[in-house]
């Protein structure tokens, strides 16, 4: 990942900034990085994921979010835009703006090549802050593969990871299971390219 230019900017340069900008870029506690472009299959994989939350959602009180929406994480002085958030009743909004809240409960993020570390990572523990975060899940673009953490005591979580088709993902703290067939429904895993490099992956069987 690289910063745009070696300077600080504050929160509100930052959201000036990027309401002007042709690309989304994320703050981090002063600088200002921009996101790697998408790509298909992280487009099909969110697309699936968040059209079987809606369907299940439809009449319970939870609601959920895609890239569009940012989250202000306070205690890193982080903007980010997961590419998928659950939260359970009403959303808090930062500053009463529509396009940034504070408590999601369920975070999704697509890896991609350049990012994947710092997903597990560092952005994971910016995550760990946020008071109403229970659950994360890591999701591989390039074959099946997720990694679901979830919450079970202070400072307490627990990976289970799945990487077979015929498996289902049942979220831990929230209603809602869904197969890694439907998860990757559509998803090619013939050899790409990814984010301007050639990335040799399998496919499926």
């Amino acid at each position: 990942m690289q910063i745009t230019k070696q300077r600080y900017y504050t929160p509100e340069e930052y959201l000036e900034l990027e309401e002007a900008a042709e690309y989304k870029s994320e703050y981090i506690d002063g600088q200002i990085i921009p996101m790697a472009g998408g790509t298909a299959n992280h487009n099909r994989i969110s697309l699936n994921l968040s059209a079987g939350l809606n369907f299940v959602f439809r009449q319970q009180d939870y609601e959920v979010f895609m890239a569009d929406v940012r989250l202000w994480i306070p205690q890193k002085r982080t903007y980010t835009y997961p590419d998928v958030m659950i939260l359970e009743g009403e959303p808090e909004f930062f500053n009463n703006r529509r396009d940034i809240i504070l408590n999601p409960q369920v975070i999704v993020e697509v890896l991609s090549k350049s990012t994947k570390g710092y997903d597990r990572e560092d952005k994971f523990q910016a995550y760990r802050t946020i008071s109403t975060f229970q659950e994360y899940l890591l999701i591989d673009q390039t074959r099946i593969h997720v990694e679901q953490f979830s919450k079970t005591g202070k400072k307490q979580w627990a990976l289970r990871e799945y990487d077979e088709e015929d498996e289902a993902i049942a979220l831990a703290t929230v209603p809602f299971e869904i197969s890694l067939q439907d998860l990757y429904n559509k998803v090619n895993f013939e050899p790409v390219e990814f984010e301007g490099e050639s990335a040799d992956v399998e496919g499926l069987g």
